[in-house]
């Protein structure tokens, strides 16, 4: 079938890859830590980068922790001796323990996705080594400076200064390109972040407001503007459940199975206790894809009917699930973006549409609660009782530091950045590496505090390369 020419007023789709990873780099090994950052090379951003360079209309947001991590010293190395040092080993022991067990089947899957590893080699060499230069004419959003949950930071400093940092690192790196689009960490939006989202030139956010409309509702796809003027996009739930939740396409039993592995966690088992048939999976990914264009053309023309342009569709999420998590995530992704042009549904990347489609205003004194994509569409992910003394010791710190600003050198800063991380809190609450989320946090609390007690000219040694715009961040502090 041709392709269909797209009109303008059947509505948009926009996908929205949140690109992040806490600090790992140089914090621990297998099976919590770095090797998070070595996988999503392999199955996440390789796979998406030969996306994106084909020219998919596809919206970026990198996070600068991510980006600190990428430009550290010494990653393309460490990385080509993860695969061959390690990923080689436990690929020819699980595989050798599969065959003599009598699975010949499993043993040969995992044959299979050793190339996985070997291709990213390959594809991290042709590319000089420099994942972080490959992303760079991609790179469009950018977001705070440890994605940090910035309405329950302790004061407008602090929240200027993850903001400001965020910035400042996104510039550095990209140039002047950046057209003000800030993705919040964990889309958690309260009004009085606008100052200091304003202060920086950022000019557009994306909200979780399901909570607010309930999902499915046609005021999920269009865009609002605050009293400040910053333009607040509707993430769709509608549209983004379809892949992330309990019963998305990831789920299907024909898909590779992440949760069940090998000793050395390599998955040669579909998601129905079977082996992983790759053909079978990668041609389920394409009718997922095609049914989910066709449920995004339904939605914009049922719900956005009467809408300026039709509608827009802002499907966001982590990049991460995409390959990394779900398997098959990136080829269903590149699937999704030949179907949209072979139905004719226009996808566009984020700021293009923000140009076509007017935000309504909220109007004066529109009571906008503090909101997420966390559970329950609030907060308590990050400040629940599960997690909510990691809330007051990170706000307690945070005060520490600008009562004693005078010592708070760069290594103090960066402390406090990498305290404020959200993923801690977050592992913590979801049951996720509990050990090490619980360690890393305890341990940069006390590398504050040992930072403030030495001064401003303590070792920075921890966080060799976290948040090197940090040190910048000072400015903000001084005020």
């Amino acid at each position: 079938m041709p392709a269909v020419r797209p009109r303008r007023d059947r509505g948009t789709l926009a996908i929205v890859l949140h690109t992040h990873m806490p600090y790992v780099e140089g914090f621990g090994t297998w099976p919590f830590g770095e090797e998070w950052l070595w996988e999503a090379i392999v199955g996440s951003y390789l796979p998406l980068l030969d996306l994106l360079d084909l020219g998919a209309p596809l919206t970026l947001s990198l996070t600068p922790v991510l980006c600190d991590q990428l430009e550290a010293p010494g990653v393309p190395e460490r990385f080509a001796r993860f695969v061959e040092e390690v990923r080689r080993r436990t690929h020819d022991e699980d595989a050798a323990g599969l065959r003599a067990g009598g699975h010949a089947d499993l043993a040969r899957e995992l044959e299979r996705a050793w190339g996985d590893y070997t291709a990213a080699v390959e594809g991290l060499s042709r590319r000089g080594g420099d994942l972080l230069g490959s992303f760079a004419r991609h790179a469009q959003w950018t977001s705070s400076a440890t994605h940090a949950v910035l309405p329950l930071l302790a004061t407008d400093e602090g929240v200027r200064m993850q903001v400001h940092s965020g910035v400042m690192a996104h510039r550095r790196r990209f140039g002047d390109g950046w057209r003000g689009g800030f993705w919040l960490p964990e889309c958690a939006y309260a009004p009085w972040l606008d100052r200091a989202l304003q202060d920086v030139g950022a000019s557009a956010v994306c909200v979780e407001l399901s909570g607010r409309f309930g999902e499915g509702a046609a005021e999920h796809l269009r865009t609002f503007v605050s009293d400040a003027g910053v333009v607040l996009v509707p993430v769709d739930r509608a549209t983004i459940s379809l892949v992330w939740s309990d019963r998305g396409y990831p789920a299907n039993r024909v898909y590779r199975d992440y949760h069940h592995h090998t000793i050395h966690h390599h998955n040669p088992w579909s998601n129905d206790g079977g082996a992983y048939d790759h053909a079978s999976a990668l041609a389920l990914a394409r009718e997922h894809a095609a049914d989910f264009v066709a449920r995004t053309i339904a939605r914009l023309r049922d719900a956005g009917a009467g809408l300026p342009g039709g509608g827009l569709a802002v499907c966001a999420l982590d990049t991460e699930l995409l390959g990394h998590w779900w398997y098959e995530g990136v080829e269903w992704l590149k699937a999704v973006v030949e179907e949209c042009t072979r139905r004719g549904l226009e996808l566009m990347r984020l700021d293009d549409a923000l140009e076509r489609h007017e935000p309504a205003p909220l109007g004066r004194g529109a009571d906008w609660e503090v909101s997420s994509w966390g559970e329950n569409g609030d907060l308590s992910t990050w400040s629940g009782p599960a997690v909510g003394d990691m809330a007051f010791v990170a706000r307690a710190a945070e005060l520490e530091l600008l009562a004693a600003r005078e010592r708070a050198g760069a290594a103090a800063l960066r402390e406090l950045l990498a305290l404020q991380a959200s993923d801690w809190a977050f592992m913590v609450s979801r049951g996720i590496a509990l050990p090490y989320a619980r360690e890393r946090f305890a341990g940069h609390r006390g590398a504050l505090a040992m930072a403030l007690a030495r001064g401003a000219g303590a070792s920075i040694e921890g966080v060799r390369n976290l948040a090197v715009d940090a040190d910048a961040a000072s400015l903000v502090l001084s005020r």
